[in-house]
């Protein structure tokens, strides 16, 4: 899983019927110290997030894991809210 900050919105008129009812977001990539990584992307929700929220997302395969059983057509997904990040060693 990887962090990210929602960014934005897509919103597209014509998009595969499996997508149906599910929301886009930008999501900006972040590094563990919360600094921007890479371009931007677009995931699924799968967790009803809001713009400027900090959230972990997933890619691949398991990015459609949280919408089954219904199949739905996603490479990347907003998996989880984050609250707070501790950069002390865990124990």
């Amino acid at each position: 899983m990887y962090l990210g900050r929602v960014t934005g919105c897509v919103w597209a008129t014509v998009k595969d019927p499996g997508l149906a009812n599910h929301r886009l977001l930008l999501v900006q990539p972040l590094t563990p110290g919360l600094e921007p990584k890479g371009k931007p992307l677009v995931c699924a929700d799968a967790m009803g997030v809001g713009a400027g929220e900090l959230v972990y997302w997933t890619k691949g395969k398991e990015a459609s894991f949280p919408f089954l059983p219904v199949e739905v057509p996603v490479e990347t997904t907003i998996v989880g809210i984050v609250d707070t990040v501790n950069f002390r060693p865990c124990s």
